[in-house]
Protein backbone atom coordinates (compact mmCIF):
# COMPACT_ATOMS: atom_id res chain seq x y z
CA UNK A 1 0.00 0.00 0.00
CA UNK A 2 1.30 3.46 -0.53
CA UNK A 3 1.56 5.85 1.89
CA UNK A 4 -0.19 9.26 0.09
CA UNK A 5 1.96 12.21 2.03
CA UNK A 6 2.09 15.81 0.82
CA UNK A 7 3.74 19.25 1.41
CA UNK A 8 6.18 18.81 4.76
CA UNK A 9 5.43 15.50 5.65
CA UNK A 10 6.33 14.31 1.69
CA UNK A 11 9.60 16.79 2.32
CA UNK A 12 11.03 15.07 4.74
CA UNK A 13 10.17 11.59 3.83
CA UNK A 14 12.69 12.49 0.98
CA UNK A 15 15.13 14.37 2.89
CA UNK A 16 15.24 11.45 5.53
CA UNK A 17 15.97 8.75 2.51
CA UNK A 18 18.24 10.88 0.63
CA UNK A 19 20.43 10.73 3.42
CA UNK A 20 19.86 7.39 4.22
CA UNK A 21 21.04 6.55 0.81
CA UNK A 22 23.97 9.00 0.57
CA UNK A 23 25.12 7.17 4.40
CA UNK A 24 24.73 3.95 2.86
CA UNK A 25 25.70 4.06 -0.61
CA UNK A 26 27.16 7.24 -1.30
CA UNK A 27 26.71 9.89 -3.72
CA UNK A 28 27.56 8.21 -6.80
CA UNK A 29 25.13 5.21 -6.73
CA UNK A 30 22.70 7.98 -5.05
CA UNK A 31 19.93 8.25 -7.90
CA UNK A 32 16.24 9.56 -7.74
CA UNK A 33 14.93 6.57 -8.15
CA UNK A 34 16.35 4.69 -5.07
CA UNK A 35 15.34 8.03 -2.84
CA UNK A 36 11.53 7.52 -4.78
CA UNK A 37 11.41 4.25 -3.89
CA UNK A 38 12.56 4.75 -0.37
CA UNK A 39 10.44 7.31 0.53
CA UNK A 40 7.42 5.63 -0.98
CA UNK A 41 6.81 8.45 -3.64
CA UNK A 42 7.10 8.65 -7.23
CA UNK A 43 10.45 10.02 -9.16
CA UNK A 44 7.98 12.59 -10.77
CA UNK A 45 7.57 14.05 -7.20
CA UNK A 46 11.45 14.47 -6.86
CA UNK A 47 11.71 16.09 -10.01
CA UNK A 48 8.60 18.59 -9.37
CA UNK A 49 10.89 20.07 -6.86
CA UNK A 50 14.66 19.15 -7.95
CA UNK A 51 15.86 19.38 -11.15
CA UNK A 52 18.85 17.13 -10.40
CA UNK A 53 20.56 14.48 -7.90
CA UNK A 54 23.11 17.97 -6.69
CA UNK A 55 19.90 19.93 -6.62
CA UNK A 56 18.52 17.42 -4.03
CA UNK A 57 21.42 16.65 -2.20
CA UNK A 58 22.37 20.32 -1.92
CA UNK A 59 18.91 21.12 -0.41
CA UNK A 60 18.59 18.20 2.13
CA UNK A 61 22.27 18.96 3.24
CA UNK A 62 21.41 22.82 3.88
CA UNK A 63 18.38 22.05 5.60
CA UNK A 64 19.76 19.57 7.91
CA UNK A 65 22.84 20.02 8.92
CA UNK A 66 23.19 21.22 12.70
CA UNK A 67 23.43 24.34 13.62
CA UNK A 68 26.51 25.57 15.61
CA UNK A 69 24.56 27.00 18.39
CA UNK A 70 25.28 29.97 20.92
CA UNK A 71 29.52 30.01 22.01
CA UNK A 72 30.69 28.22 25.50
CA UNK A 73 31.70 30.42 28.18
CA UNK A 74 32.59 27.99 31.11
CA UNK A 75 35.40 30.33 32.31
CA UNK A 76 37.97 28.53 30.62
CA UNK A 77 39.55 28.40 27.26
CA UNK A 78 40.34 24.70 27.84
CA UNK A 79 36.54 23.76 28.57
CA UNK A 80 34.83 26.08 26.15
CA UNK A 81 37.43 24.68 22.90
CA UNK A 82 36.50 20.77 24.25
CA UNK A 83 32.91 21.74 24.37
CA UNK A 84 33.11 23.51 20.93
CA UNK A 85 34.99 20.18 19.35
CA UNK A 86 32.36 17.79 21.31
CA UNK A 87 29.85 19.91 19.26
CA UNK A 88 31.80 19.57 15.51
CA UNK A 89 32.27 15.93 16.63
CA UNK A 90 27.74 15.76 17.36
CA UNK A 91 27.62 17.12 13.91
CA UNK A 92 29.96 15.64 11.75
CA UNK A 93 28.78 11.91 12.68
CA UNK A 94 25.14 12.88 12.29
CA UNK A 95 23.09 11.55 9.60
CA UNK A 96 23.81 14.83 8.00
CA UNK A 97 27.22 14.72 8.89
CA UNK A 98 28.27 11.69 7.45
CA UNK A 99 25.95 12.24 4.54
CA UNK A 100 28.15 15.42 3.72
CA UNK A 101 31.37 13.88 4.36
CA UNK A 102 30.50 11.06 1.62
CA UNK A 103 29.66 13.62 -0.77
CA UNK A 104 32.56 15.65 -0.33
CA UNK A 105 35.15 12.61 -0.32
CA UNK A 106 33.63 11.12 -3.29
CA UNK A 107 33.93 13.97 -6.16
CA UNK A 108 36.63 16.04 -7.59
CA UNK A 109 37.33 19.13 -6.72
CA UNK A 110 35.41 20.77 -9.54
CA UNK A 111 32.20 18.36 -9.19
CA UNK A 112 32.41 19.56 -5.52
CA UNK A 113 32.22 23.12 -5.69
CA UNK A 114 28.29 23.25 -5.09
CA UNK A 115 29.03 20.89 -2.45
CA UNK A 116 32.51 22.75 -0.62
CA UNK A 117 30.58 26.17 -0.86
CA UNK A 118 27.62 24.49 1.45
CA UNK A 119 30.20 23.48 3.39
CA UNK A 120 31.76 26.69 3.85
CA UNK A 121 28.68 28.25 4.77
CA UNK A 122 27.15 25.78 6.66
CA UNK A 123 29.95 23.93 8.70
CA UNK A 124 33.72 26.16 8.35
CA UNK A 125 32.22 29.88 8.95
CA UNK A 126 29.89 28.83 12.04
CA UNK A 127 32.72 26.49 13.41
CA UNK A 128 35.40 29.61 12.94
CA UNK A 129 33.00 32.38 14.57
CA UNK A 130 32.89 29.59 17.49
CA UNK A 131 36.30 29.64 17.50
CA UNK A 132 37.04 33.76 17.76
CA UNK A 133 34.73 34.15 20.22
CA UNK A 134 36.15 30.95 22.21
CA UNK A 135 39.19 33.08 21.98
CA UNK A 136 38.10 36.72 21.73
CA UNK A 137 36.50 36.06 25.22
CA UNK A 138 39.45 34.05 26.87
CA UNK A 139 41.32 36.70 25.62
CA UNK A 140 39.02 39.31 27.64
CA UNK A 141 40.15 36.89 30.80
CA UNK A 142 43.47 36.99 30.09
CA UNK A 143 44.26 33.51 28.67
CA UNK A 144 45.81 34.43 25.60
CA UNK A 145 46.34 36.70 23.06
CA UNK A 146 43.82 37.47 20.98
CA UNK A 147 45.64 38.14 17.43
CA UNK A 148 46.66 34.55 17.55
CA UNK A 149 43.43 33.11 16.78
CA UNK A 150 44.81 33.88 12.65
CA UNK A 151 42.42 32.12 9.94
CA UNK A 152 45.42 29.16 9.71
CA UNK A 153 45.31 28.45 13.50
CA UNK A 154 41.37 27.80 13.09
CA UNK A 155 40.94 25.88 10.44
CA UNK A 156 43.38 23.52 12.34
CA UNK A 157 40.27 22.26 13.90
CA UNK A 158 37.79 21.45 11.24
CA UNK A 159 41.16 20.30 9.25
CA UNK A 160 42.58 17.58 11.41
CA UNK A 161 38.79 16.59 12.42
CA UNK A 162 38.05 15.77 8.42
CA UNK A 163 41.76 14.24 8.42
CA UNK A 164 41.17 11.61 11.35
CA UNK A 165 37.63 11.22 10.91
CA UNK A 166 39.37 10.08 6.73
CA UNK A 167 41.89 7.86 8.14
CA UNK A 168 40.22 6.41 11.43
CA UNK A 169 37.38 4.38 10.19
CA UNK A 170 35.19 7.54 9.79
CA UNK A 171 35.78 8.99 13.61
CA UNK A 172 37.16 11.56 15.30
CA UNK A 173 37.58 10.66 18.49
CA UNK A 174 37.01 12.08 22.17
CA UNK A 175 40.28 11.62 22.73
CA UNK A 176 41.34 12.91 19.59
CA UNK A 177 39.69 16.24 20.71
CA UNK A 178 41.65 16.14 24.17
CA UNK A 179 44.63 16.06 22.13
CA UNK A 180 44.41 18.08 19.79
CA UNK A 181 42.95 21.00 22.49
CA UNK A 182 46.07 19.96 24.75
CA UNK A 183 48.70 19.66 21.98
CA UNK A 184 48.10 21.95 19.56
CA UNK A 185 45.22 24.69 20.07
CA UNK A 186 46.43 26.15 23.68
CA UNK A 187 50.30 25.78 22.60
CA UNK A 188 49.63 27.70 19.22
CA UNK A 189 47.51 30.46 21.00
CA UNK A 190 49.52 30.63 24.35
CA UNK A 191 52.44 31.48 22.49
Amino acid sequence: MVVRRRGRALEQAIFDATLEQLVASGYARLSMEAVATAAQTGKASLYRRWGSKEELVLDVLRTSLPPAGEPPDTGSLREDLLAVLERLRTAMTSRPGCAARAVISELDHERAAAFIGLVHQRILEPAHLLLLDVVGTAAARGEVRAEAATPMVLDLVPAMMMYRAKTGQGRFTEQEAVALVDEVLLPVLRA
